[in-house]
């Protein structure tokens, strides 16, 4: 067995490597490939290597410019996750501070004796616009007013928060 290399082989696998085999090299290295047995070796050889990568890569395999887009989607998401737990958390507070508060208010009308129709009788625009309504202490109007407005706000509250982590 003897080793003896050709002076075109550089050539032969240049041009093997770059894919311009056999349409796009010269036509006497074409012809030298035809007479020379260890240029047609290396011709066959790496033809039937190149044949077998190309099968047994896998069908449909993703391009660079998939794979960047699929990973510019996932950090885009995770940023998005990441943004939108303070405003999760927010929203479970306001729901919790809603929930509490219609607790409490249930259960102080409860011990008052759910007296809502007589409330409805009672109220007047003129007693309610009157500021000395608030002001004294001995009224039972601060509660009736205070109670439902934190509710009104809390339930507001979790309303706005609600919608801006809808927005976004």
């Amino acid at each position: 067995m003897t080793f003896r290399t050709c002076a075109y082989e550089n050539e032969v696998r240049q041009a093997l490597k770059d894919g311009h085999w056999p349409a796009g090299c010269a036509p006497e290295l074409r012809d030298h490939v035809q007479n020379c047995a260890n240029c047609n070796d290396l011709v066959v050889v790496t033809e039937f290597f190149q044949v077998a990568r190309h099968s047994s890569a896998p069908q449909g395999s993703p391009t660079p410019d998939l794979i960047w887009w699929r990973a510019q989607l996932r950090r885009q998401r995770i940023a998005a996750e990441q943004v939108g737990r303070p405003l999760t958390v927010a929203q479970v507070f306001a729901w919790v501070v809603s929930l509490v508060t219609a607790v409490g208010l249930l259960a102080w009308q409860y011990k008052h004796g759910l007296h809502w129709a007589s409330w409805l009788a009672e109220v007047s625009p003129a007693r309610v616009l009157r500021v000395s309504v608030f002001l004294n202490p001995n009224s039972d109007w601060n509660l009736v007013l205070l109670i439902p407005t934190l509710a009104a706000l809390a339930l507001m509250s979790g309303v706005v928060v609600y919608l801006v982590s809808e927005k976004s």
